[in-house]
């Protein structure tokens, strides 16, 4: 049998490198561009012919042209060269902002060298929601467009006859389908937004700054009071959802987690246990410090259509749902579990799921506690 040692000298550098699926770019101490591979020379075209004839400078000029940062590509060269750790920025190529890394590599006489990464751009990504949001944006203006002009038709050309109260009825039920059509859409751009910090890589920052100790019972206590004035589902929809829910989270549960986004993924939550159960069917909030752990755990269980074993590869995938007939009879975009788990891991937390078709579903959640005094 082959050696490990033996196995990594017969390697092909050249070969290793062009499988990668990133660009990457190896400059000398004397800024020659020493190796390039496959994916470099997708991502930079013909801009690749200067480099290699001019080495970093021209790079430099090149990563420079309209990026993100203040600091320039020599700054970011200097402090890879500084660091034992690679130096993560963002540049303007073919359109896109993309990710890039700056690293030192130590070869094996001592020479020390510059690696750059460049990541390729995610245009399936892109794809992917702008055409979701191009889709609900539309459909939302050509129905309030289509129900305001009805609304003024009526009040120009009412029947003689028509009472007050017959003409508020139609003009009220016209309101309440726009009303929900604007509610759908703020909801949706909420979500894109949340998506937005997590594909750009703002996620953990934002999630670190915002990240506190939180007093579990008050800020479920704000929650459910707020959901009078901000209930999650539709406006036409007449339901109180805290009619429904059973809370049982003892006052002495810390949790450490970003407020903001705990409420964000609560809410969604709650909203999933309402839409996909029946209406007078119970919905529990619990909270229980997991012992001798420093963690709790934080379930939302309902009574509702359960989940098919066969649909948990999209549970939490993004713009994917649950082909159940009770799931694809409410509307939905198939983000809100997948922006949960993204951001509950930002918290340091996890979320999972077990359900049974037909009896229910409990979505559970754990995050860092915390003891109160």
């Amino acid at each position: 049998m082959q050696s490990p040692q033996l196995a990594e000298t017969s390697l092909n550098l050249r070969s290793v490198i062009d499988s990668l699926g990133e660009g990457v770019l190896i400059f000398d101490s004397a800024d020659r561009l020493v190796l390039d591979n496959r994916a470099a020379r997708t991502i930079l075209g013909p801009n690749l012919t200067l480099i290699r004839a001019e080495g970093w400078v021209a790079c430099a000029m090149l990563l420079d042209a309209r990026r993100l940062e203040g600091i320039g590509a020599d700054d970011i060269r200097r402090r890879a060269l500084e660091s034992d750790e690679p130096v993560r920025f963002h540049t303007l190529l073919t359109g896109a902002y993309i990710p890039c890394w700056a690293a030192r590599i130590t070869g094996a006489d001592g020479s020390i060298y510059t690696q750059i990464t460049l990541e390729q751009p995610d245009w399936v990504a892109l794809k992917e929601f702008m055409s979701t949001f191009r889709n609900e944006a539309s459909l939302a203006v050509e129905s309030t467009r289509g129900h305001a002009d009805l609304i003024i038709q009526i009040m120009k050309k009412r029947k003689a006859g028509m009472t007050i109260e017959q003409l508020s009825e139609r003009v009220v039920g016209f309101a309440e389908i726009m009303a929900t059509q604007m509610h759908r859409l703020e909801m949706f751009l909420d979500q894109l937004h949340r998506l937005e910090m997590l594909r750009t890589g703002q996620l953990p920052t934002l999630v670190g700054k915002a990240r506190k100790k939180i007093r579990l019972a008050e800020f479920v206590e704000d929650f459910l009071e707020a959901l009078a004035d901000e209930s999650p589902l539709d406006p036409v929809r007449v339901e109180d959802v805290r009619d429904r829910l059973t809370v049982q989270v003892p006052d002495d549960i810390g949790v450490y987690g970003a407020p903001d986004y705990l409420w964000r993924i609560f809410r969604d939550l709650l909203r999933n246990a309402v839409l996909y159960s029946d209406k007078d069917s119970p919905i529990l909030l619990r909270a229980t410090r997991l012992i001798p752990s420093d963690v709790v755990q934080i379930d939302v269980a309902d009574q509702g259509c359960g989940i098919r074993a066969k649909e948990a590869d999209r549970i939490f995938a993004p713009f994917q749902r649950a082909r159940q007939p009770q799931v694809l009879a409410e509307h939905g975009y198939g983000l809100s579990l997948y922006l949960a788990k993204a951001e509950l891991d930002a918290m340091g937390g996890r979320i999972w799921y077990e359900s049974e078709e037909k009896v229910g579903t409990t979505f559970s959640i754990k995050l860092p506690g915390w003891t109160m005094e």
